[in-house]
């Protein structure tokens, strides 16, 4: 298996310690936070900074440099700013990523611009001006659309994530299915190109204690559909177990339910029991409820 790929996304603005440390210069608390990630294997360090309406590309630039002090990984700057997106390129290290640009007319063709002219990578999020992609055949024809564009401006495709867009499973099922789908399609409409995801937002809705057992269950999904990283939680332990190779028991179960063998459930232990519930509530056999592990 290949090395699958973790962006670290708990520097964030939203952080009630961190975003005010960010407005008020404080480097201590973003720069522990750094070193803490960094000590936990990711191999980007996601820089969350808003819309950072005022002020922003002052800030962007003093974070970047802030964090380029105590770390080494690559950055991936994450900011609706252009303006402030730009200031941190001018300044960022190691094949900066790029997160993101979507294909909304206001900020396509500005964003590939931008990962053009300072040699970076870009998540290319699959939303247009008429919003979320209906199905995976619509993600296709945006992933078309995106990649020769970033052509045209000599983006080669080894520089694009593709994110297709995770959506929460206590919305709508046939999204998640889509998502999984659109995976599985990329390398033959796109090759070359990675692929990212929030995973996180496959459980949005659900209970804060069962949102594990989702996250990680859709993860093993993707992976074996060729998801090549995800935006995580750098402290999550438990998820990175099944990355690296430590839980293939439970990998190896997710994809053989998914592959259509029939899985003795009296034969599982519990844990394993929950994994095989999970599978069947995202893949649509089981309908979601926040009671679908105890079904």
């Amino acid at each position: 298996m290949a090395k699958f790929v973790r962006i670290g996304e708990n520097l964030n603005v939203m952080s009630k310690i961190l975003g005010p440390a960010m407005k008020e210069r404080n480097a201590g608390p973003i720069q522990d936070m750094a070193k803490k990630e960094t000590e936990k294997g990711v191999d980007f360090v996601d820089l969350n900074i808003g819309p950072a309406r005022k002020d922003g590309a002052a800030m962007m630039e003093w974070v970047v440099n802030t964090v380029q002090a105590v770390t080494n990984l690559p950055l991936a700057l994450d900011t609706t700013n252009l303006d402030a997106m730009e200031a941190g390129l001018k300044v960022a290290k190691n094949s900066p990523l790029i997160n993101s640009v979507t294909l909304q007319s206001d900020r396509f063709e500005a964003g590939l611009k931008l990962a053009a002219k300072y040699k970076a990578s870009v998540v290319a999020v699959l939303w247009s001006d008429t919003g979320m992609p209906r199905d995976a055949n619509e993600r296709a024809m945006h992933i078309v659309e995106f990649v020769q564009k970033a052509s045209e401006l000599g983006i080669p495709n080894e520089k694009i994530f593709i994110d297709p867009i995770v959506s929460p499973i206590s919305v709508e099922i046939n999204q998640v299915k889509a998502c999984v789908e659109c995976m599985g399609m990329l390398q033959d409409i796109a090759p070359g190109c990675k692929s990212t995801v929030g995973l996180s937002n496959i459980s949005n809705g659900a209970p804060e204690e069962l949102r594990p057992w989702l996250n990680i269950t859709y993860l093993i999904m993707l992976i074996k559909n060729g998801l090549y990283s995800a935006i995580v939680d750098s402290f999550d332990d438990r998820l990175k177990s099944f990355v690296t190779g430590e839980r293939q028991n439970i990998v190896n179960l997710v994809n053989k339910m998914l592959d259509g063998e029939k899985v003795d459930m009296n034969s599982l232990n519990d844990e394993e029991k929950k994994f095989a519930k999970s599978v069947k509530v995202l893949t649509g056999e089981t309908l979601f409820s926040n009671s679908w592990l105890e079904s």
